[in-house]
């Protein structure tokens, strides 16, 4: 077996990264972040190119200006995201991918395809649970 990488926080023990189920593993912190409801659409538009604020929001349709600007700090704070701000008047800012940011695309992708090919299905349980309930 291999083997175990650990992660020193302030706490007094060493945290195993490879134990998601702990509250306290970084690894579930990731997980949480890149499984959250707005990340996936997020990381998804930014995969096509870099963004703009307005732009996020548009194509993010439900998002509040609150969650989507939320979910880009927790992004950019996680090293997934870089926000460039462009001295103009008025000033730009736009959103891009990391080189970390980019390598979340194709499992992205995948659960996306995986979505759209089970819909129907999914759609199909939900209701017959629904009648029988």
């Amino acid at each position: 077996m291999g083997s175990r990488h650990f992660v020193v926080t302030n706490q007094t023990e060493p945290v195993p990264l490879d134990d998601p189920y702990r509250a306290d593993c970084p690894t579930r912190h990731l997980l949480d972040r890149i499984g959250d409801r707005w990340t996936m659409l997020v990381v998804g538009i930014l995969s096509e190119g870099d963004s703009r604020f307005s732009h996020l929001r548009r194509r993010v349709e439900g998002v509040s200006q609150k969650m989507l600007t939320q979910t880009l700090r927790g992004l950019e704070r996680d090293g997934l995201v870089r926000r460039t701000v462009y001295p103009e008047v008025p000033v730009r800012v736009e959103y891009a991918l990391t080189d970390a940011g980019r390598t979340l695309c194709e499992p992205l992708r995948a659960l996306q395809e995986w979505a759209i090919t089970h819909a129907v299905d999914v759609a199909a349980a939900q209701a017959a649970y629904d009648y029988s309930h």
